[in-house]
C-alpha cells in the first residue's frame, strides 16, 4: 500500500470524500486524468468509466477546458457577482432551455435541485413534495429520501436513507413508483393540496420513461396546482443538447443542472418561468414570499468559462450522435457477453449511460431494477475495480465521455468477461462448498 493511501485512508472516512466504500486494499489515490483515463499515485492505468460521476463529459484534460479555465483564472477567480463569463453562460442556458425564463447559478447540482424546492413550496404555499423511489437529487434532506430503501414501505410513505436528517423532511416528503402514472395520480388526489411540487429525474438513474409518462405526470401535477420540477443534472447536456426537456419534448416549470455543465468544473444551474423565479428578488426581502438564495461561489468565472467551453464542444455537428452510438455499443456488447454466459441480467440505459441489472424482471422502477442478489454484483464490481477499471462499485451506473472510443469499451468489456468469469467461478465454488 502506498504512502499516499496510507494518507487517504488517515484523514478521510472511508478514505474517501464519499460514497466509493472500496475495501482498503482497492483505495487509490489519483494523480492525473487524460480523455478516458487516468493514474493513480502508484503508477497504476485505469480506464475510466465513472468520469467524475458523469461530470466530466468533454473527458480529462481536454484542451478547450484547459484554455478556458487557464486564460479566466488570471483574470481572478471569483468576485460573487455577475461576470462576463457567466452572463454570457446564462444566456446561452436561456436561450437553449424553453423553461428557463430566468437562471440563477449555484456551486452544484445539490444545491441547484435545493434551491428549485425552496422556489417551489414558496410558490404554492404547499409544505410537500412528491418524489419518485430510488431517485436522487443531492445531498440535502430530500434527496436523500428512499435513495436506497431495502425493505421499502407502501407508498407514498417514505423511507430516509441517511441519519441525521431533519425529521420533516420526512414527513413532508411523499413517494411514488417511476413510470406509474395511475399511482402518481393517485397520491396527488389524496394529498394534493399539500403537494408544492413533484420533483422528477426524465431519466431517473439509468431508467428510461415509459412512452407518454413524462407528459402524463406534467398534466397530473398541473392539474394538482402544483410544480413540475426536472433534476436535469444527469441528462442535461448529455442526452441531448436540451438535455432531457429536448429529449423527451417535456417542459416542467423549474429545471436543476449540474455535472456535465461545468466540463468537469464545480458548477450548479437551476431556472425556471419568470414569475417562478422572481421570488429570489432581493428588493422583495421581508416580504412573505421572499426566497433567499446565494452561493458564494456560485456562477464564478473559472467555472462558468470552462462551462461556455464545454457547450461549445457539445454543439459540434454530430457529437449526440455518435454519443448515442457509442452507448448502444456498449450495450450492446455487455448484453452479448452476459448472453454467452447464459446469464439472466438486463443491460439499462440511454445516450452515453449503461448500467448491469442482474434481474428476471423488466426494470421500470426501483424495485423491478434491483439486483437479485446485490453481493455477486458488487463483487462483481470490485473485481472490475481490482483490475484496472475505474469505477463507483456502490452505484453500477457507467458514464462514456467525448473521449471514449469503441476501443475503450472494447477494452472494458474484455475486462468484464473476465472480472465475471472470476467471481462467477469462486461464487459457484462457494456455493458448492456449503451444499
Amino acid at each position: 500500500m502506498s504512502s499516499a493511501v496510507d494518507r487517504s485512508l488517515s484523514v478521510f472516512p472511508a478514505g474517501c470524500n464519499g460514497e466509493f466504500n472500496l475495501p482498503p486494499r482497492l483505495a487509490k489515490v489519483i494523480a492525473r486524468g487524460e480523455g478516458p483515463q487516468l493514474w493513480t499515485s502508484d503508477g497504476e492505468r485505469m480506464i475510466d468509466f465513472s468520469m467524475g460521476w458523469g461530470s466530466v463529459l468533454p473527458g480529462h484534460a481536454h484542451p478547450a477546458i484547459v484554455e478556458a479555465v487557464s486564460q479566466q483564472v488570471a483574470r481572478g477567480s471569483n468576485f460573487a457577482y455577475v461576470t462576463e463569463a457567466s452572463l454570457a453562460l446564462a444566456e446561452e442556458i436561456v436561450s437553449m432551455s424553453p423553461a428557463c425564463d430566468q437562471v440563477r447559478f449555484s456551486a452544484s447540482g445539490t444545491e441547484a435541485t435545493m434551491y428549485c424546492l425552496r422556489l417551489t413550496r414558496a410558490f404554492t404555499g404547499r409544505p410537500k413534495i412528491l418524489k419518485f423511489e430510488g431517485a436522487y437529487h443531492g445531498a440535502h434532506d430530500v434527496g436523500v429520501v428512499s435513495l436506497f430503501p431495502n425493505n421499502p414501505p407502501d407508498f407514498p410513505e417514505c423511507l430516509s436513507s441517511s441519519a441525521g436528517i431533519e425529521p420533516g423532511a420526512a414527513v413532508n416528503t411523499l413517494v411514488a413508483p417511476f413510470n406509474d402514472l395511475e399511482t402518481v395520480q393517485q397520491i396527488l388526489q389524496r394529498h394534493g393540496h399539500e403537494i408544492a411540487g413533484v420533483i422528477v429525474e426524465p431519466f431517473q438513474r439509468c431508467l428510461s420513461p415509459l412512452p407518454g409518462f413524462l407528459a402524463g405526470l406534467k398534466k397530473a401535477v398541473h392539474e394538482a396546482g402544483a410544480l413540475l420540477i426536472f433534476d436535469e443534472v444527469v441528462t442535461g447536456f448529455r442526452l441531448a443538447y436540451g438535455g432531457a426537456q429536448e429529449y423527451y419534448g417535456v417542459i416542467p416549470d423549474l429545471v436543476a443542472y449540474g455535472k456535465a455543465l461545468g466540463g468537469g468544473m464545480p458548477i450548479g444551474a437551476y431556472g425556471g418561468r419568470r414569475d417562478v423565479m422572481e421570488q429570489v428578488c432581493e428588493d422583495r426581502l421581508g416580504d412573505p414570499g421572499y426566497v433567499w438564495t446565494a452561493s458564494t461561489l456560485g456562477g464564478n468565472p473559472v467555472s462558468t468559462a470552462a462551462a461556455s467551453a464545454a457547450l461549445s464542444l457539445y454543439r459540434e455537428e454530430g457529437v449526440y450522435a455518435r454519443l448515442h452510438r457509442l452507448g448502444a455499443y456498449l450495450r450492446r456488447s455487455l448484453a452479448s457477453i452476459l448472453a454467452e454466459r447464459d446469464v439472466t441480467a438486463q443491460i439499462l440505459g440511454d445516450g452515453p449511460i449503461a448500467q448491469v441489472a442482474f434481474t428476471e424482471a423488466t426494470p421500470r422502477d426501483y424495485r423491478s431494477s434491483r439486483h437479485a442478489d446485490g453481493r455477486l454484483a458488487r463483487r462483481l464490481m470490485l473485481e472490475l475495480f481490482s483490475r484496472g477499471v475505474f469505477l463507483n462499485p456502490m452505484g453500477t451506473k457507467l458514464y462514456l465521455s467525448l473521449a471514449h472510443t469503441e476501443a475503450t469499451c472494447d477494452e472494458f468489456c474484455g475486462t468484464f468477461a473476465d472480472a465475471f468469469d472470476a467471481v462467477y467461478r469462486a461464487s459457484e465454488s462457494t456455493h458448492a462448498m456449503s451444499s
